[in-house]
């Protein structure tokens, strides 16, 4: 393993990592505000109880990168490869986020919250979802085929379409306002008729 510098509770806020990459490290207790790491390579960097707040993340490398307990609110995120990412340990929640065309393929990411995000087009093939809570989150066109969800919270997320035959939903939570994204697969119309 590579030598890595140790930084911790350092913020960085308005710089433009596109220019000049971030250097590989370990970084505990550090704050990201809104910068740009758009394409950039975070292979084998740790991230270690820290925050990125309106920053834009889109097609980072994750190459054996490590989050644990990190909270990203609102940043751009689109076309990350999360299963590139060290997995040990892995956790992490999103607050207002952009994850669009992202995957999650075959990760465990257990009691992950996913608040008021877009996760359009995510791959959650095969993911370790159970006890996640997608809050107020849209999902159109996201993929879940063979996913643990049990125990999720879907009452308040959105244009989902979960096929219960081929994934895991005991005792998931859902309302009676979104029953829909589970009978799509059916081709059946649902009006709601008072």
């Amino acid at each position: 393993m590579m030598d890595r510098k140790y930084i911790t509770s350092k913020a960085f806020e308005k710089i433009d990592f596109r220019q000049n990459q971030l250097e590989k490290s370990e970084f505990e207790n550090c704050r990201f505000i809104d910068c740009d790491f758009s394409s950039a390579d975070f292979s084998d960097m740790l991230f270690v109880d820290c925050e990125f707040s309106s920053c834009n993340l889109s097609l980072v490398k994750l190459t054996k990168t490590t989050f644990q307990k990190v909270n990203f609110k609102n940043c751009k995120m689109l076309g990350l490869h999360f299963p590139d990412c060290n997995q040990f340990g892995i956790a992490f929640s999103f607050f207002k986020c952009s994850l669009n065309h992202s995957t999650f393929y075959k990760t465990k990411i257990k009691n992950t919250i996913f608040r008021n995000s877009q996760l359009q087009e995510v791959d959650f093939t095969e993911c370790d979802l159970s006890n996640a809570l997608f809050d107020d989150s849209d999902l159109l066109n996201a993929i879940f085929e063979y996913t643990n969800l049990e125990k999720a919270d879907f009452r308040t997320a959105y244009n989902f379409s979960i096929d219960p035959e081929v994934n895991k939903i005991n005792r998931a939570k859902f309302s009676s306002m979104n029953l829909a994204g589970l009978l799509s697969k059916y081709d059946i119309e649902i009006d709601d008729v008072k």
